[in-house]
């Protein structure tokens, strides 16, 4: 079954209907019930404050108003999973599409791993399926590129700033390489491991991209950076992604950065790409593919404690609420506000 190329060059099915119903009924109604709840909040206050209820006229109020918001909602959601649905789910068979090469490039983003990036290097390089290892290397104040180089990669230094500007980099220069089909990417903090390649292989016939997914808890180790509010936020914006691409696939983790790609699907993907986005990226990366008709795959992971601080959206939970809210604002609205102006 043909796989990324059975459609024109980053364009989604023109027959596949857009309107995510669902997301949006989900959002919507899950307004109208927190009305609700906070009309019962507001009536134990009242009554509270005033035995008589000369106020609960306010109560009747709100839970007036938060009926049409719930039925608004509630009909959204029929209408996308028994009108909408059975016409987004365009794919007739399980795509298969084995890869003629299996071996793989693996980028590496890096910023100041020092600590890290040679033993990320040295584990990638054992792989049987490896044939180089890129480090891309966005403006680190330490030794990243000259550990990295030393433990057998090659050196790219990335000098705008950003995630997503460090993201495409890494993956523009992978897909270059004649020798190899796909392209690896993840980062150099020792929080994912080699070995987990040979699951993605497994899933790449099924896929244009495969992407890891840290939502199995027996596959994480218990003492990481992923927080239990991470760790339930990452599924909870990927569920929304999901409800947003209804019929496309099941979303489990939207921050992950391990995954692989086709070449052949990269060179269409990345140009549709702003590498702008900045720690929100892999949200964005992931809802643009399946926005422009690219097929994607989760593929359950091993999690680790990374070596070194972190210095992405994982340094607390408030940090993390920050940039999972701005994930959420771009899956909703526009991702056009969240794009980083450049110097």
């Amino acid at each position: 079954m043909k796989g990324c190329d059975a459609s024109p060059p980053g364009s989604p099915n023109p027959s596949r209907p857009r309107f995510p119903a669902l997301l949006y009924g989900l959002i919507i109604g899950s307004a109208g019930i927190t009305m609700l709840l906070l009309a019962v909040l507001l009536r134990f206050v009242l009554l509270a404050a005033d035995p008589q209820g000369r106020f609960l006229w306010l109560v009747l109020w709100i839970v007036w108003h938060a009926e049409f918001p719930v039925l608004l909602g509630i009909a959204l959601v029929i209408f996308d999973l028994y009108v909408l649905l059975p016409k987004k789910r365009t794919r007739s068979d399980v795509q298969w599409e084995p890869l003629a090469n299996t071996y793989l490039t693996v980028a590496l983003t890096a910023y100041n791993d020092e600590t890290s990036i040679g033993l990320a290097v040295q584990d990638f390089l054992s792989h049987p399926t490896v044939k180089r290892v890129i480090v891309v290397d966005n403006n680190s104040r330490d030794r990243t590129s000259e550990v990295a180089r030393e433990a057998g990669a090659i050196v790219i230094l990335e000098t705008h700033p950003g995630y997503g500007s460090c993201v495409v980099r890494a993956l523009t220069e992978a897909s270059r390489y004649s020798d190899t089909e796909i392209s690896l990417l993840c980062e150099g903090d020792r929080t994912f491991r080699s070995y987990d390649i040979d699951k993605f292989l497994a899933y790449a016939p099924h896929a244009d991209i495969v992407n890891g997914t840290r939502i199995v808890e027996q596959l994480r180790t218990m003492r990481t950076q992923l927080t239990t509010f991470m760790f339930y936020g990452n599924f909870f914006v990927g569920k929304l992604l999901e409800a947003k691409h209804i019929g496309l696939g099941t979303l489990t983790d939207v921050g992950t950065t391990y995954k692989l790609c086709r070449n052949s699907c990269l060179r269409r993907l990345l140009p549709l790409l702003n590498r702008d986005v900045n720690l929100e990226f892999n949200a964005y990366f992931m809802d643009q593919a399946l926005t422009h008709g690219f097929s994607l795959v989760e593929c359950p992971v091993t999690f680790h404690p990374r070596v070194g601080a972190s210095k992405g959206g994982n340094i607390n939970n408030r940090r993390a609420l920050k940039v999972g809210l701005r994930m959420l604002f771009g899956i909703l609205f526009s991702w056009k506000p969240l794009i980083q102006e450049r110097p």
